[in-house]
């Protein structure tokens, strides 16, 4: 006798995110964070490790990283089985892992691929090889729907210096020339100067992200908090783009929730942890 679903006729089924992505143990950045994002925004999270890192709060103390085959063998039978409305991906440390991944996204005509470029710590540990940023670039860039590197990344994407928000229009037209179509770089280091101009006549600082959709350029603008719960924020705004694309969201709209959520995420940061503490992934409720 075979057995039925039993479903709640009165539950809302949820948009599924899946993310590709390395671990943290310590919970804040990579597809830990990835999927309490998810869920903050009331999707199912599903994940396939990359690599598992060894980090906390104050820093990553080393990798052991997947093969292509492990990360496929996670993959292929949650898209066998799931509608994924949206793909996160993270770190991805090799050119094999990532030429596997652009071959699942073809594959399964995957859509809104949220792509981060993750390529460096906050610590300052190398989290990806020049081989593999090429093949990311390379594979990944023209499949995404949106880009979403901070401004060191950027830098090593672009080869360039970025100092300016000219220097961010030249490194977002180097960006686009290798197949990124849309690009958010967030522009959280860039000097104060040069970050945005709603609060420059006030004197207080800005958290801007600029979005580059084509030819459009758009600015988001917020708060600056000065605070040193900052782990994992980067993989937090790109998750959460990729909960609101699933949700029906455009792009522009996808960002600016996105952001909003992170700057509250910040502002109540659960202060845990001896370094860079993480953000309060559950700041929605």
């Amino acid at each position: 006798m075979s057995k039925s679903k039993i479903q709640n006729p009165n539950s809302k089924i949820p948009k599924v995110c899946l993310t590709i992505a390395g671990l943290d143990p310590s919970g804040g950045a990579g597809i830990i964070a990835d999927i309490k994002t998810f869920a903050a925004f009331g999707c199912y999270g599903a994940a396939a490790i990359s690599s598992v890192t060894f980090q906390n709060t104050n820093g990553v103390f080393g990798a052991v990283h997947q093969t292509a085959e492990s990360v496929r063998r996670q993959v292929d039978p949650v898209l066998q089985d799931f509608s994924v409305s949206a793909t996160k991906t993270g770190m991805l440390p090799t050119v094999e892992i990532i030429t596997e991944v652009a071959r699942l996204i073809g594959e399964f005509a995957l859509k809104n691929v949220v792509v981060d470029p993750v390529v460096r710590s906050t610590s300052g540990f190398n989290l990806i090889d020049d081989a593999a940023l090429d093949a990311l670039i390379e594979n990944l860039f023209p499949v995404a729907g949106i880009v979403t590197p901070n401004l060191p990344e950027a830098e090593r994407i672009a080869r360039m210096r970025i100092l300016t928000r000219r220097d961010i229009e030249k490194a977002r037209r180097l960006m686009q020339s290798m197949g990124a179509k849309n690009v958010l770089i967030k522009g959280g280091h860039l000097p104060i100067a040069d970050r945005g101009s709603g609060n420059a006549d006030s004197g207080k600082r800005s958290a801007v992200d600029y979005l580059f959709t084509g030819s459009q350029s758009e600015l988001f603008e917020s708060e600056f908090i000065e605070t040193t719960s900052t782990h994992g924020t980067g993989c937090t705004l790109s998750a959460a783009i990729a909960a609101n694309l699933a949700l029906g969201n455009n792009l522009s709209h996808s960002v600016r929730i996105a952001k909003d959520y992170v700057t509250e995420a910040i502002r109540t940061a659960p202060g845990i942890g001896s370094g860079n503490g993480p953000v309060n992934h559950f700041v929605r409720k």
